[in-house]
């Protein structure tokens, strides 16, 4: 005979709401925990992304020296880059096939001269590979064609090092101790200091594409130029900065900041085919992430080397080297990596 037993079984029991806030609070703990780990294995990876942007632009420059025995030249504020010249040796060939280099990168009178309409496609064009992937802005930037239409400009985070920034080495237009200055004809034989301790292009973040007369306080790092108040006066003199409107030798820039800048501008880094200063190129005079923001002068000046990376900025040294230089670097140190032929003995800190 087959006996049934019955098992009598209570109500189920569910979790406490006091249960319930414990596991949220213990899953908000494990979040809290783990959140920052993610952020930081992210910010890793995109760090790693952009050294291997400036390495292969370094390489790049390697292979047109090369073939040319030069390191391309900046042509002028209304001509091309150096960006711009090492096109096919970044793999984008097709995109250099666009640009037609005996025609004039902007028309129109000098005063008010605008892009080349001609030249637009390779104009607007986006290049990854000049972009660092941890800058939050926007790299395509307004502007007008000469033809009176609107487009825009393709942005970038690499600059090429036009110097130390020190003594007059400040103005492209002259020959500098940097690696390119405007018709430069520089090559590693003019590279005394030695390749691996001299800073080929650094990194920057893009401007913010707004100008006015005040810079909101930064979050980050600075994304707006300040202008000196003396660009448009030649007796402007403001002691330790400038004399008769011509700079003194290795100024004091917290005389003039903030007290005579007149205006500040969010195109930093806004255009990777033109060959001015505030687009492509960069100078050592200010360490990375400097309080004291960029600053114009008459058409070139100081520009910092600056990134959303913690604590510092990625730099290509000449011999296709990259390294990581934190904000806290020597100011001499950083003058002299950034100087090919200054006779200082440094090693990349």
């Amino acid at each position: 005979m087959n006996l049934q037993l019955k098992r009598s079984r209570g109500p189920s029991r569910g979790f406490t709401l006091v249960e319930l806030l414990v596991v949220i609070a213990i899953i908000g703990i494990l979040v809290g925990l783990l959140l920052p780990a993610v952020q930081a294995a992210r910010e890793a990876a995109r760090r790693m992304s952009c050294s291997n942007n400036m390495k292969q632009i370094a390489l790049a420059v390697h292979n047109y020296e090369s073939t040319f025995k030069v390191i391309p030249a900046m042509t002028g504020s209304s001509s091309y880059s150096v960006q711009a010249r090492v096109l096919p040796y970044i793999e984008q060939a097709a995109l250099s096939d666009l640009i037609d280099f005996e025609q004039p990168l902007l028309t129109g009178p000098a005063w008010m001269a605008s892009f080349n309409p001609v030249l637009r496609q390779s104009i607007e064009t986006v290049v990854p590979t000049y972009l660092c992937p941890s800058d939050v802005g926007d790299p395509r930037f307004a502007t007008d064609f000469a033809d009176g239409t609107a487009g825009v400009t393709a942005g970038l985070s690499y600059m090429f090092s036009y110097g130390s920034g020190t003594g007059t080495n400040y103005d492209d237009r002259f020959r500098t101790d940097g690696m390119v200055w405007t018709d430069s004809w520089a090559g590693f034989r003019d590279c005394l200091d030695g390749t691996s301790s001299t800073v080929l292009l650094a990194e920057t973040v893009l401007g913010d594409h707004t100008s006015g007369l005040t810079e909101p306080t930064p979050s980050g790092p600075h994304r707006r130029i300040a202008n000196w108040s003396g660009t448009s006066s030649v007796s402007a003199t403001e002691p330790g900065f400038a004399v008769g409107g011509s700079l003194i030798e290795n100024p004091d820039l917290t005389t003039v900041f903030p007290a005579e800048i007149s205006s500040y501008s969010g195109n930093r880094g806004s255009s990777w085919i033109r060959g001015v200063p505030y687009a492509t190129v960069i100078n050592g005079y200010m360490t990375p992430n400097d309080r004291i923001p960029d600053i114009g002068i008459h058409g070139r000046g100081f520009y910092s080397s600056r990134s959303y990376h913690t604590g510092g900025s990625m730099h290509a040294m000449l011999d296709g080297s990259v390294h990581f230089l934190t904000d806290s670097v020597d100011g001499n140190v950083y003058h002299a990596l950034f100087s090919r032929d200054g006779g200082e003995v440094v090693e990349v800190p």
